[in-house]
């Protein structure tokens, strides 16, 4: 059964992964619309600028989240963005799905909705839950169309419908994104293709946002390690000085002579003294 949803309200899920799929009816003068997704951790802001899944970052690292290619179904265009909720590291607390206009605002977008899906069970079933987005001012160039949070030992999904005029740039930003929309001009034969499908209208206003990646600090140089000194071998000591001293003996005193271990303070009862150098015997 479908749960065709208000803003605001949720539906728990019973299922380990889910198909978030954004559908719109295209035509003229109809901006394209891009799916998007955000992990965010418990203090509501992303982990890093990888857990943010959008066209020019189709796949999360861990594989778990990532954007589907765009579709012709009857009903419309369709963006997708797929999540495994079950095996997200638990320090991801919500997924957050948006939708962004290129080309124009969601005003002139028709019909746009949210369906999620049993990502398990497969696109064959209806839909889990369904959301009619409604543009708020009719100004939006961005707008969260839903999110999947954490509820105990299960998921929700939540209508959310909350629109942005400052376009994926001001939603991506808001929850802790570093982006250059700059970086990747004039170099579109080395961009990734966004999937768009024919008949899709739309100019490239937001097609060159980029994730910036802030490189780790310069660590500090580690100084090259002293030439190690061999150890002294286990054995007796050379005739003369300076004695050698065992592996692991303490560092003489400095003068002579030098100190006798314990041992040989207290010698065996058995032990003799050897003679002397030759004996003479008086003839």
């Amino acid at each position: 059964m479908t749960h065709a949803m208000q803003k605001g309200s949720n539906v728990p899920l019973d299922t380990a992964a889910v198909r978030a799929v954004l559908r719109w009816t295209p035509g003229p003068g109809v901006p394209d619309v891009d799916a998007s997704a955000l992990l965010l951790g418990p203090s509501g802001r992303v982990r890093s600028d990888e857990d943010f899944v959008f066209y020019n970052q189709p796949r999360h690292p861990s594989g778990l989240v990532r954007r589907l290619p765009k579709k012709r179904v009857s009903e419309g265009l369709t963006d997708t963005v797929e999540a495994d909720l079950a095996s997200l590291d638990v320090s991801v607390d919500r997924v957050v799905i948006a939708a962004s206009s290129d080309g124009g605002t969601f005003r002139s977008v028709s019909d746009l909705r949210i369906l999620l899906y049993d990502a398990v069970a497969g696109a064959e079933h209806e839909p889990l839950a369904l959301f009619e987005v409604m543009a708020e001012t009719g100004e939006e160039t961005a707008v969260i169309c839903g999110e999947l949070y954490r509820r105990g030992d299960g998921w929700k999904f939540r209508a959310v419908g909350q629109g942005y005029p400052t376009g994926l740039v001001g939603l991506a930003t808001d929850f802790g994104i570093s982006v250059d929309e700059d970086a990747a001009e004039g170099r579109e034969d080395d961009q990734a293709p966004r999937g768009g499908v024919p008949g899709a209208s739309g100019d490239s206003s937001d097609s060159d946002l980029t994730v910036v990646h802030t490189p780790l600090p310069p660590q500090p140089a580690v100084p090259p390690l002293p030439d190690r000194v061999p150890p002294m071998p286990d054995r007796a000591p050379a005739y003369g000085y300076p004695p050698q001293q065992p592996v692991g003996a303490p560092a003489p005193a400095y003068g002579y002579p030098q100190p006798v271990t314990a041992p040989e303070q207290n010698p065996a009862p058995e032990f003799r003294m050897p003679p002397m150098g030759p004996q003479f015997v008086r003839s």
